[in-house]
């Protein structure tokens, strides 16, 4: 069985492993409580935990679940909580889960894809008695501190990666490839705000929550882990919206470049034109022309075509076209 760690602890402080291979083990006490750790727990694996502790059924249902959504549901006496786990890999964010059992004075949680252990959150409590004597309740609050804590650092690093990107839009036209991975980057910022939704319902259930192992005490930690949670919504909505303006930036600049080769089409068009209009008609070999038989003729055609070729190009350069 894939244990992570299985202690019991009483009054803050820890008092032995508890052995779940062991049917001889002594039982938790009602003055105690256990917490039990799984990582990428198998059915067979959580059918025995189901018989040992009577775990709901539609709990176990639910822990078996690819991709479960974060929620938090009342089986009598029992509590199961689901919520995602993130880290960026590659400029992808990858989500795990993290199930939790709460029944009596027994926390059974299951972690799957995540390479965030528990082992900082538990040597943090058992070196905080006085915050572990709040029993099952605070451990799943630092539990669920700690998830949430993981996602504020994803949001500093897709900031960063978008602010660079909006500096080198305002210092050149973005490729093909730039746009396309803003895109990417707001489609995922989009997928990680929808999970943060139900997250934060789990927090403020458990707010509300009224069983005998839930500690009134520890009530407002949710709210607290709520808050961070608002926190980090509020900045995936901030950087949304200068993605948005990225990308407003990047179409004026590009139509502002169309713009600016196009009426340079426009002048280079007008000069040639009249060079073109004047050749065309000594191009169409009429035999009878005046200006045929004027001596200075091809010198006077010639010096006019310059001269409105020069003329033409001085105004368009005062207008800016060129």
């Amino acid at each position: 069985m894939p244990i992570a760690a299985a202690r019991v602890y009483s009054e803050g402080h820890r008092l032995r492993h508890l052995r779940l291979h062991e049917v001889e083990d002594r039982p938790v006490q009602p003055h105690q409580f256990a917490w039990i750790g799984m990582v990428n727990a198998t059915p067979e694996e959580l059918a025995i935990l189901q018989a040992r502790f009577n775990l709901h059924p539609l709990a176990i249902e639910d822990a078996l679940c690819d991709h479960p959504l974060p929620k938090v549901s009342a089986y009598g006496d029992q509590i199961f909580v689901v919520c995602r786990t993130a880290r960026l890999e590659n400029e992808e964010i990858i989500y795990g889960e993290t199930c939790a059992f709460l029944c009596k004075n027994h926390i059974i949680t299951l972690r799957r894809g995540s390479d965030r252990s528990h082992t900082e959150v538990r040597r943090h409590l058992e070196s905080s008695p006085a915050m572990l004597e709040h029993g099952i309740a605070y451990v799943l609050y630092s539990i669920l501190d700690f998830i949430v804590d993981g996602y504020q650092p994803i949001v500093d690093e897709i900031e960063e990666e978008v602010l660079a990107i909006e500096r080198r839009a305002l210092d050149a036209f973005l490729s093909r490839e730039d746009v396309t991975h803003l895109f990417n980057l707001r489609q995922t910022l989009m997928r990680f705000r929808r999970m943060l939704g139900p997250m934060e319902e789990v927090c403020a259930r458990l707010e509300h929550m009224h069983l005998p192992f839930m500690d009134p005490g520890v009530r407002p930690y949710f709210r607290d882990v709520g808050d961070h949670l608002r926190r980090v919504s509020s900045a995936i909505e901030g950087l949304r919206d200068v993605l948005s303006s990225v990308f407003e930036v990047s179409n004026l600049f590009e139509q502002q470049r169309q713009n600016d080769v196009s009426r340079r089409l426009t002048a280079g068009a007008a000069i040639l034109a009249v060079p073109t209009m004047v050749a065309g008609i000594y191009g169409m070999n009429f035999e009878f022309m005046p200006e045929l038989t004027w001596k200075y003729g091809y010198f006077l055609v010639v010096g006019v075509i310059i001269s409105v070729c020069v003329g033409l190009f001085l105004a368009f350069r005062r207008a800016k076209w060129l």
